[in-house]
């Protein structure tokens, strides 16, 4: 295997720039693990391209070594979809970082995968325009793994996830041909190849660039903060609010553990008293708004809110979205350790849900603190642990596999925006029959029939399916022929 490795090594330095390999072992370490750091694996090697045609060189060169390949942008990610292999190339797009293009009258952005999130935005604002989806991470996350997860955020509920945003990718795939999938035009004839790359966790190909859609800034904002008693009331508000005909551009929710953490990071000025709060954001023209506050206000006094206040500006406003996107590392002051979840339930359920995490977190002894994507139910609770005393990560583990389990039951996903990755592969077996996931393997077998992109990642085989018994699927007797080896 060392013969290999050095062999692939020379052949790589003939087709990367000399500062485009990385094969020290005391370097190698900073690229172990994603966000999801309880689980670490040192990568075999390291490659850092600046174009397309180096990316095609490398996937030839590994195809042709039958060597695998992790794709990685910023390593962000919540779920292991990152984590290198431990006899493979990890792929870091980190220098293919470019704004190739800003096109004020088509209102669209052409940008290379290492680009981070806000920095579209940041680029745009001279034009009036923005990037509508922004997740927590975007001050650091990338396009690419952005792409490859599809990335929502606070603004999802009103304008949609990064599929709803990106018109048009070029995807490498493992045998070194780049496709372009999308158009920027409304449609486009054949099979929607676009989005099936959107949420692909690096498994049918590597994105190198990227054209988004641009958004006019809207001509107003207001955010709203309503505080509830009762964690169930809030839960009821959302619901409440999407029935009384008002789709906000952010509707988020916060349970007290996560309020009073935000609130000693950011001092964004949270009632630390309260049970549950809602961040409510209405934006578009000045007329439109101020109607549409007026009635959402109505709303969350009828049900039942004991606070309702407006952001007097827009510092005030950004303070308050300042304290929620901070939530994640603010937890992180309440415990040596947090594992955060990722899942999505319809809206109607999530008083429901909320009542079964806490039930949960009485069986497991291990604290939660609980912070929502409310408006498109996509939950993120996050599990409080200390990997320094025996078994509380098992436990913690086996609390957030019940709340996926939860979330299927209750008619949602084991995902909302941080993907399944490693973290979750076991759940897709709750999520999907045979059938569906023998169809998953047989597009993986299309892309990349060698099955060198991303391994063990995101679909488990039928056979551990079979394993788990959660599927009835049996060696011998797999739906689609052909798929023996899954």
């Amino acid at each position: 295997m060392d013969r290999q490795r050095d062999e692939l090594i020379a052949q790589l330095r003939q087709v990367l720039p000399p500062d485009g390999l990385c094969t020290e072992a005391s370097m190698l370490h900073a690229w172990e693990c994603d966000g999801m750091s309880a689980l670490r694996q040192v990568p075999w090697l390291v490659v850092l391209p600046q174009t397309t045609a180096h990316v095609q060189a490398v996937l030839r060169l590994c195809r042709e070594h039958g060597i695998p390949v992790v794709a990685r942008g910023a390593g962000t990610g919540l779920s292991g979809g990152a984590m290198p292999h431990e006899r493979g190339v990890l792929l870091s797009l980190a220098k293919m970082n470019a704004i190739l293009d800003i096109d004020p009258l088509a209102c669209t952005a052409r940008v290379q995968p290492g680009v981070r999130n806000l920095a579209v935005s940041e680029a745009a604002r001279p034009h009036g325009l923005y990037y509508a989806p922004d997740p927590s991470s975007q001050i650091a996350c990338t396009i690419g793994g952005n792409v490859a997860e599809n990335s929502g955020g606070v603004h999802c509920l009103k304008y949609g996830l990064t599929v709803h945003n990106v018109m048009r990718v070029q995807l490498v795939t493992m045998d070194g041909y780049c496709l372009e999938l999308g158009t920027e035009t409304l449609d486009s004839p054949g099979y929607d190849l676009l989005a099936l790359a959107v949420g692909s966790e690096g498994l049918l190909g590597v994105v190198t660039e990227v054209t988004l859609r641009l958004l006019p800034r809207p001509e107003c904002s207001q955010l709203l903060l309503a505080a509830f008693d009762d964690v169930a009331r809030a839960a009821d508000a959302v619901g409440a609010i999407i029935a009384a005909g008002v789709i906000p551009a952010g509707l988020e929710m916060m349970d007290n553990p996560a309020i009073r953490a935000a609130e000693a990071f950011v001092h964004a000025g949270y009632p630390t008293d309260a049970a549950a709060l809602l961040l409510c954001e209405l934006d578009g023209p000045v007329a439109d708004v101020i109607e549409q506050t007026g009635w959402v206000e109505a709303v969350l006094g009828k049900a039942g809110a004991s606070e309702i206040r407006r952001a007097r500006d827009e510092t005030e406003r950004a303070l308050l979205w300042k304290g929620r996107k901070s939530a994640f590392p603010a937890v992180g002051r309440l415990a040596p350790d947090y594992y955060c979840m990722d899942g999505s339930i319809p809206r109607r359920r999530l008083a429901d849900v909320l009542q079964g995490i806490a039930g949960l977190s009485q069986r497991y002894g291990l604290a939660v603190a609980n912070v929502f994507h409310a408006g498109d139910g996509n939950l993120h609770p996050l599990i409080l642990y200390d990997a320094n005393q025996p078994d509380e990560l098992a436990r913690a583990e086996a609390f957030g596999a019940d709340i996926l389990g939860l979330c299927v039951q209750v008619g949602g996903s084991i995902t909302g925006e941080h993907g399944v990755g490693v973290e979750k592969i076991d759940q897709m077996c709750l999520q999907f029959g045979a059938a569906e996931l023998a169809c998953f393997h047989a597009i993986k077998q299309a892309f990349d029939p060698d099955l060198l992109l991303n391994p063990g990642k995101a679909v488990p085989t039928l056979h551990r399916c079979a394993e788990l018994g959660t599927m009835h699927v049996h060696a011998g007797q797999l739906p689609h022929a052909g798929l023996e080896r899954f």
